[in-house]
């Protein structure tokens, strides 16, 4: 799995699934048939009710098991995955932004939940944020992405200013953002507690996480007319069909979009 680039948040997940697999079948996962998975998969399903998320992880944990350890053909075997139910993403508005940065008293957590907005990041992403990775310069971010890919996100002049405010304040080494121990960043949990409470103490009530400031940062600047394409690339989306799914969540206003017949000179 470290070959194929997958996180060690991943692979630890995958370990800990086929785990589950070995406990539950009291023997060795690759001893474990595919028709054991696929009685595993129901019992997950209708005893303990879990997610179709948890379901696709399992079947992906299985997949590399087979295909890549014990050399077997997937196709052959291959398990259909249930279709998770799309929902839209949930999306703060600009004052709601606003006002959460504003009430945010502490300096670090404030810089970062601008910085996660501003640049539209995944919490992973923002986790391990370098000090190098800021390029005051060129106003851009250098993120290490999904599949440990490179790309450049937006640095905003007011983040830039708090980004430097904090500098002087806490001197990040070796992560931007660094957690209780030396040479270590901030933990996801930290950031997850951080969000919540700036949503409790701005009275947001909708069922926000820390992916939501990724989710405003993408429909603020459809909304303000750029190209989706771009917004694909800032994202650091594979496919633009990812990226589509904010035109479902924007606000249009018609008044505002002229009809090509107007265009036309009688």
């Amino acid at each position: 799995m470290q070959t194929r680039n997958y996180s060690p948040r991943s692979i630890n997940t995958y370990i800990h699934l086929l785990c589950d697999l070995e406990k539950y079948f009291k023997c060795s996962v690759d001893e474990v048939s595919i028709d054991q998975v696929k009685d595993f998969l129901q019992y997950t399903i209708t005893e303990r009710n879990l997610s179709v998320s948890y379901i696709n992880q399992v079947i992906s944990a299985v997949k590399i098991l087979q295909k890549d350890v014990l050399g077997k053909d997937w196709e052959s075997i291959r398990i259909k995955r249930p279709r998770r139910i799309k929902r839209l993403p949930v999306v703060l508005s600009k004052e709601e932004m606003k006002s959460m940065i504003e009430t945010t008293r502490n300096l670090k957590h404030r810089t970062i939940l601008a910085v996660i907005y501003s640049a539209g990041l995944r919490i992973s992403e923002l986790i391990n944020l370098r000090p190098s990775d800021i390029d005051s310069d060129r106003k851009q971010i250098r993120i290490l992405g999904k599949g440990n890919k490179y790309r450049y996100t937006l640095l905003s002049a007011n983040t830039l200013d708090m980004l430097r405010v904090y500098w002087r304040a806490y001197k990040p080494k070796q992560y931007l953002f660094e957690g209780q121990k030396p040479g270590q960043p901030i933990s996801r949990e930290t950031i997850q507690a951080v969000f919540r409470h700036a949503c409790k103490k701005t009275g947001i009530n909708k069922p926000a996480s820390v992916h939501s400031l990724r989710h405003s940062f993408a429909t603020h600047l459809l909304e303000s007319g750029v190209n989706l394409k771009i917004i694909q690339s800032l994202l650091g989306h594979s496919s633009l069909r990812t990226t589509s799914i904010y035109l479902h969540v924007t606000r249009f206003d018609p008044s505002t979009v002229k009809s090509p017949f107007d265009e036309i000179a009688f």
